[in-house]
């Protein structure tokens, strides 16, 4: 475990090197250690598109395993939690010791199961992260938190440079941010439209992590669904339609979230190296 002292404070970060990351952040990261910061990993086990994915093996640990190692090994969250209203996923994380909480079968979305969550476990600060995301790395969470850093920042996620083979495809969503990092819109077609025709490839794609102060948490799972979300698909319009700003900060590095059967390929060749 590598610990850094900064602002008369040690940081863990892990067995991961963070590149570009600086001691500036990680001095704001360790000068916001008054805050209670809690990561929830929503694990539902019926998947649509990929069976039971969550207690799919991928180099023989089950994928959720993988992602509750990368959020633990960053040491910026305690507890980190898998939340999830399956036995059969809450006694494999059990078995290798993963903390475990039991949520409702009729929770509509992961955000309702970290709500769930906030209400059993008190912090500052939820982090929702993705239990289809194995190639998270502990790297990932220090650029998300340390928006917080920020007063005015209600909920945070993550983007990166959409790749170009996904520019045009719906199941990568874009977003389209202002010069302070404020979402202002996220959609499955291609934004920002290039009218002339000029070339452009700074189109970002959105990485599904998401970070809530408690009150910001309650507000949002207490709105009705809005007419952008149930075109567009996407949860996160809720809160832009109701008002509420989403920063966003840049990635390390893209990942790959699994949805089928490819994709689990490409991830177990990853992790294997």
């Amino acid at each position: 475990m590598l610990m850094i002292r900064v602002c008369g404070l040690e940081v863990k970060l892990g067995r991961y090197h963070f590149p570009g990351a600086g001691v500036a952040l990680c001095c704001r990261l360790a000068c916001m250690s008054t805050l209670r910061i809690a990561g929830v990993i929503p694990a539902r086990l019926s998947s649509t598109r990929l069976s039971r994915k969550v207690l799919r093996l991928i180099a023989g640990r089950p994928m959720v395993e993988w992602v509750w190692r990368a959020a633990q090994a960053s040491g910026l969250m305690d507890p980190v939690v898998v939340a999830t209203d399956a036995e059969e996923v809450a006694a494999a994380c059990r078995e290798r010791g993963i903390p475990v909480v039991m949520t409702s079968a009729d929770c509509a979305s992961g955000s309702d199961r970290v709500r769930e969550v906030a209400r059993l476990i008190d912090a500052d600060i939820y982090v929702n992260i993705q239990g289809d995301e194995p190639t998270l790395t502990p790297d990932f969470f220090p650029p998300l938190l340390g928006l917080f850093e920020r007063d005015e920042v209600e909920v945070a996620t993550l983007a990166v440079r959409c790749p170009s083979h996904e520019i045009a495809d719906p199941n990568a969503v874009k977003v389209v941010t202002a010069l302070d990092g404020r979402a202002l819109y996220f959609s499955r077609a291609t934004i920002p439209f290039d009218r002339d025709g000029t070339g452009f490839t700074g189109y970002r794609k959105h990485l599904g992590i998401y970070a809530y102060r408690k009150a910001a948490l309650e507000r949002f799972a207490a709105l009705e669904p809005s007419w952008n979300e149930r075109v567009e698909r996407l949860e996160q319009l809720r809160l832009l339609d109701n008002g509420m700003d989403i920063y966003v900060a840049v990635a390390p590095r893209d990942t790959i979230g699994v949805d089928t059967e490819a994709d689990l390929e490409r991830a177990e060749a990853m992790l294997r190296k």
